[in-house]
């Protein structure tokens, strides 16, 4: 069994050697690893949106390679590569699911070699594909964290033309960082690989098992199908009780591509602070809202966690995962005889 070390930089040598001789768009689209020197507890494997780079992650696994984890961020198949892409040389995204599904094991087997726990994570087609990971495979990943993942589109129109149209289409109105790094365009059929597993996602998830996930979206979303979230969430917290939602209001005016300031998000901080907030933390979404009740109770975050005895099980950064959930709502629910109310 090869060491840590060799592993590590095995990893980085043969990656950069394989995208160089693509080559690759530019460096923002290069795959990027953040090891520690030593095994560390957790390694985290993020999938970046379609058509983008793994450059939608580095604020997020900088956040991450601090507080002591591992972070991978693969180029996803087909993406990123140098060519004079358009309508009549369309960029060579692939059109079958098993593209992407055998690529994302290959990681996750990666991720497991290098010891400790293994979280995933991706946005929009990558959080797709992290969802399917998380019903693929429940049972070797500790969390799965699905920022805006594409389940459906916000329109029943627009998935109707996804899954029967086989034109090319170009992004309206892409973010600056889009189209100086990503591609401005794409088959249909491309995207329509991530509509199908989406579909076959919710679908598992009605049945079980699923890995731990938490389905992260935004009210200010044109993109996504935000419904779907929400209902892979219920369906999946009857088998995983650690299952978390939270859907941003939209006077946040959070967009779909919501991991950076770069690309849009203000918010940028606070949610990296909700993501180790779930990775750290080990609490069922019922603890989750038994915090939130007592709150609403006029008690502070640390004594309800104390008179709840779940101190042990929050991370530091659940402070700020609680200013996000929806305690009125929770309040609403329970009524004064519920168990939080003291």
């Amino acid at each position: 069994m090869p060491s840590y070390s060799a592993i590590t930089s095995a990893v980085v040598r043969d990656i950069k050697a394989r995208e160089d001789a693509l080559p690759v768009r530019n460096e923002a689209c290069r795959s990027r690893f953040y090891f520690q020197p030593a095994p560390a507890a957790k390694t985290c494997l993020f999938f970046h949106g379609f058509t983008a780079g793994p450059y939608q992650f580095v604020p997020m696994a900088e956040a991450l390679f601090r507080a002591g984890y591992n972070v991978l961020i693969p180029r996803m198949p087909g993406h990123g590569l140098a060519g004079d892409w358009g309508k009549d040389n369309p960029p060579p995204l692939p059109t079958k699911a098993e593209d992407y599904q055998k690529f994302a094991l290959q990681w996750l087997q990666l991720a497991q070699t290098l010891g400790g726990q293994v979280v995933v994570g991706g946005l929009s087609g990558g959080g797709t594909l992290a969802g399917w990971l998380a019903v693929e495979r429940p049972q070797v990943i500790s969390r799965a964290i699905l920022y805006a993942a594409f389940l459906s589109s916000s329109s029943k129109v627009i998935d109707l033309f996804v899954r029967n149209l086989d034109s090319y289409n170009e992004w309206v109105n892409p973010k600056p960082e889009a189209a100086r790094y990503g591609y401005n365009g794409f088959m249909i059929p491309a995207l329509r690989v991530f509509l199908l597993m989406g579909t076959d996602i919710l679908k598992r998830s009605r049945r079980g098992p699923i890995a731990p996930t938490f389905a992260i979206s935004s009210e200010s979303d044109i993109a996504v199908g935000n419904h779907d979230h929400r209902s892979l969430f219920e369906s999946g917290v009857k088998y995983q009780p650690k299952c978390w939602y939270q859907r941003f209001d939209r006077i946040l005016d959070i967009p779909h591509t919501m991991l950076t300031l770069e690309e849009g998000n203000n918010y940028q901080d606070l949610l990296i602070a909700m993501t180790k907030a779930y990775i750290e933390s080990d609490l069922t979404w019922t603890e989750v809202e038994d915090i939130g009740y007592c709150m609403t109770r006029g008690k502070t975050f640390d004594i309800a966690v104390s008179e709840l005895n779940l101190a042990q099980k929050v991370s530091r950064d659940m402070p700020a995962m609680m200013t996000m959930v929806d305690k009125r709502a929770i309040a609403m629910s329970r009524g004064p005889r519920s168990r939080g109310d003291r």
